[in-house]
């Protein structure tokens, strides 16, 4: 009677070893996934080469709002490119109706990055665009973030997103 009482014991610790052993090697796994993907942000933000794509826009006055056509904001060393919605009040009309979103091409910007606690501080200050002051990028190591725009004519307006490798 205590042989098989001896058996079940072993055969429990060795059933316990194995499932402690599995989600210790599923937690490293993880964690070098981890690390795997915030050096390839940090390869994309030190390359200043990378496009933030919205998935939700959060207007100053208003509510939350899930985008589900895809926008971009691309971002390289020569050229920053715009193609985002626009939600929120105006303060001028603009010329063209067909581009009332922030859509622009600049090639003259300055590109400023700041180390944060779990990620970086982007900001972008276009000086060939007339209406946007500036784009504050906040970039997490997982790839998330937030882009905040600023307007001369227009309230500010949030976007959040991820950072991906621009192709």
């Amino acid at each position: 009677m205590k042989a098989l009482s001896y058996t079940r014991t072993l055969a429990w610790m060795l059933l316990m070893s194995i499932g402690f052993l599995s989600t210790a090697t599923a937690q490293d796994n993880k964690a070098s996934k981890k690390e795997e993907k915030a050096a390839q942000v940090t390869a994309m933000i030190e390359a200043q080469r990378f496009v933030f794509r919205p998935q939700s826009a959060n207007p100053m006055r208003g509510r939350l709002i899930q985008l589900t056509t895809e926008y971009s904001v691309k971002v390289g060393k020569d050229t920053v490119v715009s193609d985002l919605p626009y939600f929120g009040r105006s303060f001028t009309a603009p010329i063209d109706p067909t581009k009332g979103g922030i859509q622009f091409n600049s090639t003259k910007f300055d590109y400023k990055v700041e180390n944060i606690k779990k990620g970086w501080q982007i900001t972008i200050k276009p000086s060939d665009v007339s209406d946007v002051q500036q784009f504050f990028l906040t970039v997490f190591t997982n790839g998330s973030a937030s882009l905040q725009v600023t307007s001369t004519n227009r309230t500010p307006i949030t976007f959040n997103g991820q950072v991906l490798e621009r192709k």
